[in-house]
């Protein structure tokens, strides 16, 4: 259940912000808190909390550290999310084929 975790990462809204900045691109923790409500090291627990879920990943660019969106863990929870939208079209499918059907039955 990789995307329950996503899930509850993403459910609080500061951190949702933190990881929707991240989809320009890679960023370090000065660049995410400019502008939030919040300081440096909050941002930073964001973080932290974003990669225990797989959300993002991080690495060493001299003293700083850069983040950015771990496809990996997007693709699990898009994968749960698409199942959805997959049984939604299924079942909208069947739907036009039964009022075709029934359509011809009353010609």
């Amino acid at each position: 259940m990789a995307y329950g975790n996503a899930l509850v990462a993403l459910a609080d809204p500061t951190r949702r912000r933190v990881f929707e900045r991240l989809k320009s691109g890679p960023q370090s923790v000065s660049r995410l808190a400019r502008g939030l409500p919040v300081s440096r090291p909050a941002v930073s627990q964001h973080l932290k909390a974003l990669k225990e879920a797989g959300l993002v990943a991080d690495r060493a660019e001299g003293t700083r550290r850069v983040y950015s969106i771990d496809p990996e863990g997007l693709g699990a929870l898009r994968k749960w999310l698409d199942q959805f939208w997959d049984q939604a079209l299924a079942a909208f499918q069947e739907e036009i084929e039964r009022e075709a059907k029934h359509g011809k039955d009353r010609k």
